[in-house]
């Protein structure tokens, strides 16, 4: 089977118990298919270096598939119908990253600087 990254941008007005719905509706498409998601990871609310679709702000999800090429296709589908969805990328990897992801690690270490400084 081959391996993906999916990383989709959606809009910044959604909840987040909307994002992980679009999230959880990814994971379904992808299981019908064949397809396996072996981890999801939501980075959050994040800055957009310019505006998409009136967007300044976009909440970033990753997905790490393993699956046949037609799930990437249908995935891909779906993000074009869905209006939530701003942006997305999928890229074929080696292999997958053990543990979290760079962004994750990124933000933690972000987190850690701010409560040492007391911003938080």
């Amino acid at each position: 089977m081959a391996l993906y990254e999916h990383v989709f941008l959606a809009r910044q007005d959604l909840s987040q118990a909307q994002v992980d719905t679009l999230a959880a509706a990814a994971t379904e498409t992808v299981e019908k298919l064949n397809g396996k998601v072996t981890k999801t990871e939501t980075w959050g609310l994040k800055n957009l270096a310019y505006k998409i679709d009136r967007n300044r702000k976009a909440h970033f999800v990753l997905l790490n598939i393993e699956g046949p090429g037609a799930l990437v296709e249908e995935l891909e589908r779906q993000n074009r119908i869905n209006e939530d969805i701003i942006r997305w990328l999928t890229i074929a990897v080696d292999e997958h990253e053990s543990g979290p992801s760079v962004m994750m690690r990124k933000n933690e270490r972000d987190r850690k600087r701010r409560s040492e400084r007391g911003d938080d």
